[in-house]
């Protein structure tokens, strides 16, 4: 439910909120292993009431990876509704005989704003009947909201069902500690982790840095720049 440039991913209503050209660049070191790397390309373009955008990801390693790129819309329904649609496309390779994998998703968002500071979100991805699918993804759903505390604290709450798992809960906060720099914290009961980091918005880049713990497994980090051009 909380607009930024890559939640805009995450619930696609959110990109009809996003009225700058954004070009981001991310990556995550899942547990200090190369192997488990992510790297992410994302880019949104304003068009008045609506926005799109587009997002490239590549996952593993030469013995298996994953390739996912999606192309999405954001639009205003009204002053105070906004829905988003994402169309995927994803690549797995192995190593061995079935060397590669492909198919086709795709993913809804709708927010709700109330007021200036209050917001619910409502997403879906993969909602493909049982009888028509060629591959083990699953369907999940998620339910959020958020609101400002003051003029510097953002709070939130998340819950996320998906299918064969169990309910996620997550709730987090952003606080805008001094001018152009927030703080960042969060915890999930998924493996019970817990996550922090901070952002630092300068001149038209903004450097965000995150880092998630496990319960067994260790830390988690990521870094992303984000260039924003009105």
């Amino acid at each position: 439910m909380k607009n930024s440039f890559w939640s805009s991913f995450h619930n696609q209503a959110t990109l009809a909120l996003n009225n700058s050209f954004s070009f981001g660049l991310n990556y995550e070191n899942r547990f200090n292993i190369s192997e488990l790397g992510t790297r992410t390309l994302g880019l949104i373009i304003p068009a008045g009431k609506a926005s799109v955008g587009g997002i490239y990801s590549h996952f593993g390693y030469s013995d298996f990876s994953r390739d996912m790129t999606g192309l999405s819309c954001g639009m205003k329904l009204s002053g105070k509704m906004a829905a988003g649609l994402q169309v995927d496309y994803f690549s797995e390779r192995t190593s061995g005989e079935y060397s590669k994998n492909q198919y086709i998703s795709c993913e809804a968002g709708l927010l709700i704003t109330p007021s200036e500071k209050t917001s619910f979100g409502i997403h879906i991805f993969n909602p493909v009947p049982n009888s028509l699918r060629k591959n083990s993804m699953p369907t999940s759903i998620r339910v959020g909201a958020g609101t400002f505390l003051n003029n510097s604290l953002f709070t939130g709450l998340e819950a996320e069902m998906s299918s064969g798992s169990n309910l996620i809960v997550r709730t987090g906060f952003e606080y805008e500690a001094a001018k152009k720099l927030w703080l960042r914290g969060g915890f999930s009961t998924d493996n019970n982790s817990f996550s922090f980091g901070l952002g630092w918005m300068l001149r038209v880049v903004q450097i965000d840095l995150g880092f998630v713990t496990h319960e067994r497994l260790g830390l988690t980090s990521s870094a992303s720049l984000i260039f924003k051009i009105r």
